[in-house]
């Protein structure tokens, strides 16, 4: 039901979040009523958003070409850091601040007028996220898709921590795990001894391709015990079904057999009506024969004391 997954996903990501929780309830049972089981299991799937993490959704959906702005400024900025170029680097940080502020702003005004109550909004989170987007463009695309539920953060050097998503797309689902935040160095380990800046982004490289290769395994290994489980669940399936086969069977079976003892007894119904009018008629026979017998016994009597006059006339 595509049709509807969008619709619901309009409303989760834009609408505030305390109404989440109602409006994907309702969508489930209008999968399920719908005989969508596969939908409904999706929608159920979707996580709520934080407050930080509504806002930065808000923004993408009513100023995409806000957003559209922070994607290229990304691309700008994570091509400074990669060059180390100080002076452009330092230039585009500066317009990363006041873009950032800007974006805070217009997201402040939108979720205000959308009911949101102004003190009571995470803007820092909001802000941090932002900038996360700014430092990354994988991050930005992901923001880019106002379907997040976590606010993410950007510590420094490498790679920002990845916003928790889920996301529906033709139907399929896809998820982007959080990551811890990468260490920032600014200087060397031992004291007094200064390190170059490519040094710091080496050694922040491999501390990030470490954890990278940490989240491989824990992935591995996880992915292993999910198929175990999907093997697990699938046979129970396949026994269900085939529990339900004999039991269908058992039903049309016991409901074949009423069938043949309802249409005996109507057969015995006819019968016995016949039966009865049968009855009914030969016992008017009878009453018939009766009346018939004691007249003629009347008449036996009758002539046989006229023959007996006719015998004796003393």
């Amino acid at each position: 039901m595509p049709s509807l997954i969008d619709d619901v996903l309009r409303r989760l990501y834009e609408e505030p979040p305390d109404g989440f929780v109602a409006t994907r309830a309702a969508a489930i049972q209008q999968a399920r009523a719908a005989g969508d089981r596969e939908t409904a299991k999706r929608l159920a799937a979707l996580k709520k958003p934080t407050v930080a993490a509504w806002v930065v959704n808000l923004l993408v959906r009513r100023r995409p070409d806000l957003i559209g702005e922070l994607v290229e400024l990304s691309g700008a900025l994570r091509a400074a850091q990669r060059e180390l170029r100080g002076e452009q680097l330092r230039e585009l940080s500066e317009q990363r601040r006041r873009f950032v502020s800007a974006l805070v702003a217009a997201a402040r005004e939108l979720a205000v007028a959308a009911g949101a109550g102004a003190g009571k909004l995470p803007l820092g989170e909001v802000e941090s996220t932002l900038t996360a987007a700014l430092a990354d463009p994988e991050v930005a695309e992901q923001v880019r898709t106002g379907r997040l539920i976590r606010s993410a953060a950007y510590a420094g050097f490498g790679e920002v921590p990845r916003p928790r998503l889920r996301l529906i797309t033709g139907g399929e689902q896809e998820g982007v795990a959080e990551e811890p935040p990468a260490r920032r160095i600014t200087g060397g380990e031992q004291e007094g001894v200064a390190e170059e800046p490519s040094a710091a982004v080496e050694r922040v490289s491999a501390q990030q391709r470490a954890a990278r290769e940490r989240r491989r395994r824990e992935a591995e290994r996880r992915r292993r015990e999910l198929e175990r489980e999907l093997a697990s669940a699938e046979a129970a399936e396949r026994r269900a079904d085939e529990h339900l086969e004999r039991a269908e069977a058992a039903e049309r079976d016991a409901a074949d057999l009423v069938d043949d003892l309802e249409a005996e007894l109507a057969e015995l119904e006819r019968r016995r009506t016949e039966a009865v009018a049968d009855v009914a008629r030969r016992k008017q026979a009878r009453r018939v024969a009766e009346r018939e017998a004691a007249a003629a016994r009347r008449r036996v009597g009758d002539v046989q004391a006229a023959l007996d006059e006719v015998t004796d006339p003393s």
